[in-house]
């Protein structure tokens, strides 16, 4: 787990569990597997898109996210990733976030990117290659999928500012 920004966590399943139940955090699990899986309590591939929360569920002290690490940006929308930055800007000034994917290496670092350029000056004034690079500084790890990697690049500008 590495603080990218005061109170801003970036890390692994793993780290989720070293801080699992301890006051002053706020959880974003930037994983389907197993933590979408489990709120809903569904079998099988998927829950039903049916569900109210087939994208996105709230829990007190967290936020789980039905978010795949795929190479086809067109299955990472931006409705999650909305939410997972709101959810970041409403709780960072209270508490500790920690947002976490499986390995912390592609979906958790690019929402955590895609936050500071939304919502701090740590990336203004940068193109999306000098960012990543300022980004990689903080956060060594960040390596993400084709479709991160492709999201990210597609909505730069809708997040920098």
């Amino acid at each position: 787990m590495i603080e990218v920004f005061p109170n801003l966590h970036v890390g692994s399943e793993q780290d989720e569990q070293r801080i699992r139940g301890a006051p002053g955090w706020f959880v974003i699990h930037a994983c389907k597997e197993p933590f979408h899986r489990q709120a809903l309590g569904y079998s099988g591939r998927a829950a039903s898109k049916d569900h109210p929360e087939y994208l996105i569920a709230r829990r007190p002290g967290r936020l789980i996210l039905n978010l795949v690490d795929v190479d086809n940006v067109n299955y990472i929308g931006a409705e999650i990733v909305d939410a997972a930055l709101a959810a970041i800007n409403e709780n960072i000034g209270s508490e500790n976030i920690l947002i976490h994917c499986n390995q912390g290496a592609s979906r958790s670092p690019s929402i955590a990117l895609l936050y500071l350029a939304k919502h701090t000056d740590t990336f203004s004034g940068l193109t999306l290659d000098a960012a990543l690079a300022a980004f990689r500084a903080l956060y060594p790890h960040y390596n993400p999928a084709r479709g991160m990697a492709d999201y990210v690049r597609i909505n730069w500008e809708r997040y920098a500012q």
